[in-house]
């Protein structure tokens, strides 16, 4: 029994430790950042799930690296009954709390203040935290009028790699005119 036991805690060990680190903070402002109650579902591939799924993807060789690379990918949804109002503080917080784990922050440069809190087309925010020149984890945050999708990747990836797992997993399929620049400090 006591064989099964810490199998089993080992093993527990390894599958939370091949999910996408959120830094401390991160789903407390999550949480926290509509001023209404919603629907949530999630799923996470982890990186069994991935390699079994990397023969379905015919991306060529570019595509199997990047999937190869993958750890995990988890998928968060939430669902508001009425048109969702982002508490900028609550935002910040959460920007904050990225900011100070080492993450380096993109935004929708046509996203202003106003619409940012109530938007009426979707807005994204990106978080990359890099290790040794390679991104180790990915967060998309996609905020719209009555949903909230949180994507986060986990892996060794280069750049690059990102456009290929676009359109895959939940990932949102980049879009060829959609301007993403660094946040000024402190964003």
């Amino acid at each position: 029994m006591k064989l099964r036991l810490s199998s089993l805690l080992l093993l527990a060990a390894l599958c939370a430790r091949a999910h996408a680190q959120q830094p401390q903070g991160a789903v407390e402002a999550l949480r926290s950042l509509c001023s209404q109650p919603a629907n949530h579902t999630a799923f996470t591939f982890d990186h069994n799930m991935l390699q079994v799924a990397e023969g379905y993807i015919d991306d060529g060789s570019e595509g199997k690296r990047a999937f190869a690379a993958l750890n995990s990918i988890t998928v968060e949804n939430f669902h508001y009954h009425e048109p969702a109002f982002y508490l900028p503080e609550s935002m910040s917080a959460l920007v904050a709390v990225y900011n100070a784990a080492g993450w380096k922050h993109l935004v929708n440069q046509n996203a202003p203040p106003r619409e940012s809190a109530s938007p009426h087309a979707p807005i994204t925010d990106l978080w990359l935290h890099f290790r040794s020149g390679e991104i180790d984890d990915v967060t998309v945050l996609v905020r719209g009028q009555r949903e909230m999708n949180l994507i986060e990747v986990s892996g060794a990836l280069r750049p690059l790699d990102l456009v290929h797992l676009s359109g895959h997993f939940g990932i949102p399929k980049i879009d060829p005119s959609a301007v993403m620049v660094p946040a000024p400090p402190g964003k």
